[in-house]
């Protein structure tokens, strides 16, 4: 069974519910009684805090899997980090161009992915998930400028120094500001930062007519998928979240 949370906007997530034609159960986790369309089989639970019955369900087993939805992030967020016993959470959110071109982007929250040890973390328990949805297991750095713009600004230089010393560690590549050519072929691309992460989700996503499966989060054990709360398909996410309770592949 499929959690999801719903706050507001209901009317898009049910519509999404019904192209869903996976085998997963559905539960919504919402505030109060909604008007669930007939022809769905769906089941609801109601609560004062639906961020907080998605997440204890999620880990007492009650539910397989669980999308944010349309619940505010910082609080779901918060109780998840609590929940899972983890000072940081780590995301990254499977992104599809529009020539249907798949690859892992992170880090993608503002406040993830900006120090070398947390990028490294990000990129070692990502392997996995590149393997399981069939991706390259080359591993892209950008960070500020090209190779040779170092000393051109100080945070440039940075960037551009730990993208070298990330590499190093890995075995990834560093492609500099050049995510046109690291895209190409890699798995994971890892953003400068989380600020930049988030930027390129949301350029693809709302500019770029491309397509979000979701965040997985990749250090708590559980099978989370975060989604923004104004994504405008959340078919993919569920059966993002079906592929992972399963272990099947795309």
């Amino acid at each position: 069974m499929i959690g999801i949370g719903i706050q507001e906007d209901s009317e898009h997530i049910f519509r999404d519910i019904v192209t869903y034609a996976g085998p997963c159960t559905i539960q919504c986790y919402v505030s109060s009684e909604i008007s669930v369309p007939p022809e769905l089989k769906i089941h609801t639970n109601i609560s004062d805090n639906p961020e907080e019955s998605l997440i204890t369900d999620l880990f007492s087993g009650q539910i397989h899997a669980a999308i944010r939805g349309t619940l505010e992030s910082h609080k779901t967020l918060k109780f998840l980090k609590e929940k899972a016993g983890v000072k940081e959470l780590e995301r990254i959110v499977l992104l599809e161009t529009p020539d249907g071109h798949k690859f892992f982007l992170a880090p993608v929250g503002v406040d993830e992915g900006w120090s070398v040890e947390q990028k490294i973390s990000i990129i070692n328990r990502s392997k996995i998930f590149c393997k399981m949805f069939g991706l390259s297991d080359t591993v892209a750095i950008l960070s500020g400028g090209r190779l040779t713009d170092i000393g051109r600004h100080p945070v440039v230089d940075q960037t551009l120094t730990d993208g070298e010393l990330i590499a190093r560690l890995t075995g990834a590549i560093h492609y500099g500001i050049l995510i046109e050519e690291a895209v190409k072929t890699s798995g994971l691309i890892i953003a400068p930062d989380g600020i930049s992460g988030n930027l390129i989700f949301r350029t693809l996503l709302f500019l770029g007519r491309g397509l979000s499966h979701g965040a997985p989060v990749i250090n708590i054990g559980k099978s989370f998928v975060d989604t923004s709360r104004v994504n405008p398909d959340y078919h993919y996410a569920l059966n993002l979240a079906c592929t992972l309770m399963n272990g099947n592949f795309f």
